[in-house]
């Protein structure tokens, strides 16, 4: 499954005829916030394929909501679309509650959930937007892990969405960078706290994706975005993050928690 969704980015590709199930989440329920583009659309369909009932919680853009619906199911699988704002408390609660009434239970969460927006300095980052960021990325991972935690039981899974830019930084991108450099403290702690009821947490760190998240370049810094890359040289697809986020989901990571997946076409982060 590809789209073509701007001149400035590679065909986005969600999912391959390559990747061959196995059935490693059969049965599984799972809720993946920011589920309706990019890498969440990624795992919403890698997850399908591998048998899990999907659903997603989408912000604003319900069109591309709709289309990972259709993909979810062309996969075989129960889809669950639920529109809300992950910086609104109440509204991940809701979606929680929305995917316990479907399925009776969450097996598996996805925080993926985020936003990014690029700055010359420090001096151009408003209150508001230093907010919004923490609001979105973290906050929303809090409110939704924490509603979740009441449905899940002993082998469940939570899988959250880091950066490479935690490990190494970015200029242009400062209150992004801070919310991911605190969702590493976050997994970290919260694999801890687990411990006890056997839910494992870890996260993903990607490096340059192709995604619509990378278009909040086009009217900064073009050239940016046209010499966005990886020592690989070029950016990685959310077909290539996936995968990980099964490997995570599933009992083939049972011996990993509190633990960094990246990523990111070769990026050393020693982290």
């Amino acid at each position: 499954m590809t789209d073509h969704i701007d001149d400035l980015l590679p065909p986005v590709e969600y999912i391959t005829d390559a990747y061959k199930a196995a059935g490693k989440l059969s049965g599984k329920r799972v809720l993946i916030t920011g589920g309706d583009s990019g890498i969440g659309r990624a795992v919403a369909l890698h997850m399908a394929r591998e048998g899990a009932k999907v659903a997603i919680l989408y912000h604003t853009d319900a069109d591309s909501a709709e289309e990972t619906r259709k993909g979810i199911e062309a996969e075989g699988a129960q889809a669950l679309v639920v529109q809300g704002d992950t910086a609104d408390s109440a509204k991940c609660t809701a979606a929680v509650e929305a995917v316990v009434s479907e399925w009776g239970g969450i097996d598996v969460l996805v925080n993926n959930a985020g936003m990014q927006k690029p700055y010359h300095g420090q001096s151009d980052i408003t209150d508001a937007d230093w907010q919004a960021h923490f609001d979105v990325n973290m906050a929303g991972m809090f409110y939704t892990t924490r509603a979740a935690l009441d449905h899940m039981k002993e082998g469940s899974s939570i899988i959250n969405t880091t950066s490479v830019n935690a490990y190494v930084g970015n200029a242009a991108l400062v209150p992004y960078t801070a919310t991911k450099g605190a969702i590493v403290g976050y997994t970290r702690a919260l694999a801890l706290e687990l411990l006890e009821r056997k839910i494992r947490v870890n996260q993903v760190a990607p490096g340059p994706v192709a995604t619509e998240i990378q278009l909040v370049f086009k009217d900064f810094d073009k050239e940016m975005l046209k010499e966005m890359s990886s020592p690989m040289g070029r950016m990685g697809q959310p077909s290539e993050l996936a995968p990980a986020y099964v490997y995570l989901a599933c009992q083939d990571s049972s011996f990993m928690t509190g633990q960094t997946l990246h990523v990111n076409g070769g990026m050393i982060t020693n982290g």
